[in-house]
């Protein structure tokens, strides 16, 4: 499971040319499943967003999660980070999970932040979707579930 994490003064996605989640201040999270992630990546990568401290305190460190900073999380299917670009000139898919066991695990991400109680707002899965952002700082982190961590 891969995820972009990008620090936001606000974003919105479109669908259609209709508005179908948006956020002002917080983390617009842009998630791809791969075929052997399960529910302990997707728990893993919800738990760390929800307690990211990435917003800054009142001496400008980055010392403040999502609740301190009254923060949201908008959060986007995005199957192409799942794809790879080492080979030739065109987009590779092969590890991308099936659609099917994946909008199962992006509804559990959602549901995982939610319960944590970070208010979250989502795209539509499998949609073609428009994601116009702000990004504050810029701030942009990319989580890998496969990257080694400390226990």
């Amino acid at each position: 499971m891969r995820s972009v994490v990008q620090r936001v003064s606000r974003a919105v996605v479109r669908v259609d040319g209709k508005t179908v989640g948006q956020i002002g201040r917080g983390l617009l999270v842009l998630v791809g499943l791969e075929k052997d992630d399960g529910e302990t990546q997707v728990d893993w990568q919800a738990d760390k967003i929800a307690g990211l401290r990435i917003f800054e305190d009142a001496a400008g460190k980055m010392n403040l999660g999502l609740s301190e900073a009254q923060g949201a999380v908008l959060a986007v299917s995005q199957f192409t980070l799942a794809g790879s670009i080492d080979k030739g000139r065109r987009p590779g898919f092969d590890n991308a999970m099936a659609p099917e066991p994946a909008a199962r695990l992006f509804e559990r991400f959602v549901a995982r932040l939610r319960t944590q109680g970070v208010a979250t707002e989502t795209g539509v899965f499998r949609a073609m979707m428009e994601v116009e952002l702000v990004n504050d700082g810029p701030v942009t982190f990319v989580l890998d579930s496969r990257s080694p961590r400390p226990s």
